[in-house]
């Protein structure tokens, strides 16, 4: 047997299991509290390496890949346990907090999820708020929703999550909140216009609209995963948004993104002058940002248009789903709008003429003289 230690490196990366592989080690030593990566554990397990943390007498440590592998050794209450799991509890923890201190979520809604390994996912559980979760609270589940680890119940919520990250595969992570301004639009059956912000252009881009399903049911899971492969950012009809990422923490930004990007159109549509847009040839440089960032966005696959028709001004802050990145009927890419407005954007008020000022200003005097004031 061929022993590394590797004692005071905060993380261990695959790099250095790869290293240490080709160096023919057979076992690593580790600090209790070391982070080991998804990569290091899986490619641990692949060359035989046990890893044993200090003051842990037994020898293993890589149970994500070995809880994968048919017939590793690994066992659910080991995977809870092990450095990636508490990794991703803390995480999640932080999340649930961030989205509760922010008013995204109330009373026990939302719910967060995270995948570690290839067939487990970790999740809060249902009835908690997640301004109050500990990583104890957490709960592990299988592809199929079957709880196998975990003092409390999981979230009923969960197979939402679960079909999204079957239909795309860089989903990692899910975070699900209610967040009140871009819930506003959800419960219009509408989506935000593009090209307005850059940084919601770049993490979020076309927001996607699922119609109403009953939450917990495959409903409202047949709706949305049909919208992931270009989306990650997703307004549920009647009921808050979903989002997906590489990690919680990214899903939670672009709940983050999308809902301050919400409030800041409904606050300009009320200061009666146009909204700008960003200019064409300056949001393919956004796009092509987004491209390297590898998010999706149905423009960079080609099935939506880019809103080269939306003009230097918007008409309106909302669009109907299908429609034209202007809001001004069907899009020619992504399929037809069936909003029932003959325009789909709702207006901008226009300021108001100096002659429509001084009659408003003439029934205000008459209404207060009527009034004895």
């Amino acid at each position: 047997m061929k022993q590394l230690s590797l004692r005071g490196q905060n993380v261990i990366s695959g790099a250095v299991i790869g290293q240490a592989a080709r160096d023919g080690c057979t076992e690593i030593l580790i600090d209790g509290d070391a982070v080991v990566t998804s990569l290091a554990l899986d490619s641990a397990a692949m060359a035989g390496i046990r890893l044993v943390r200090e003051g842990d007498a037994r020898r293993f440590d890589a149970p994500a890949g070995a809880f994968a592998a048919a017939g590793g050794p690994a066992s659910p209450e080991v995977l809870f346990a092990s450095a990636e799991a508490r990794a991703a509890k803390d995480e999640i923890v932080a999340v649930g907090r961030k989205l509760w201190q922010r008013s995204y979520v109330d009373g026990n809604g939302g719910n967060i999820s995270c995948r570690i390994g290839d067939k487990h996912v970790l999740c809060t559980p249902t009835l908690v708020s997640k301004g109050d979760l500990t990583p104890d609270d957490l709960c592990l589940v299988d592809l199929d929703g079957n709880q196998i680890a975990g003092r409390r119940k999981k979230t009923s919520e969960i197979l939402l999550h679960l079909e999204i990250m079957k239909a795309q595969p860089k989903a990692r992570a899910c975070v699900h909140a209610h967040p009140p301004h871009a819930t506003a639009y959800a419960i219009t059956g509408m989506v935000p216009p593009v090209r307005v912000i850059p940084e919601a252009e770049i993490f979020v881009g076309y927001a996607a609209f699922a119609p109403y399903g009953t939450p917990g049911t495959a409903d409202i899971s047949r709706h949305v995963v049909e919208l992931v492969a270009d989306h990650n950012t997703i307004l549920l009809g009647n009921h808050g948004v979903i989002c997906w990422a590489d990690t919680p923490l990214r899903a939670e930004w672009c709940i983050e993104i999308l809902e301050t990007y919400c409030q800041t159109l409904l606050i300009a549509s009320q200061l009666n002058v146009p909204i700008k847009t960003i200019p064409s040839d300056k949001s393919a440089a956004l796009l092509d940002t987004k491209r390297k960032l590898n998010l999706p966005d149905p423009r960079l696959s080609g099935r939506a248009c880019d809103g080269e028709d939306l003009g230097s001004e918007l008409t309106g802050i909302t669009v109907c789903p299908g429609a034209c990145a202007a809001g001004n009927g069907p899009c020619r890419l992504n399929g037809s709008c069936d909003c029932p407005r003959e325009r789909t954007g709702t207006p901008v008020p226009k300021r108001a003429s100096g002659e429509s000022e001084a009659l408003i200003g003439r029934i205000v005097d008459e209404v207060m003289k009527a009034l004895g004031r």
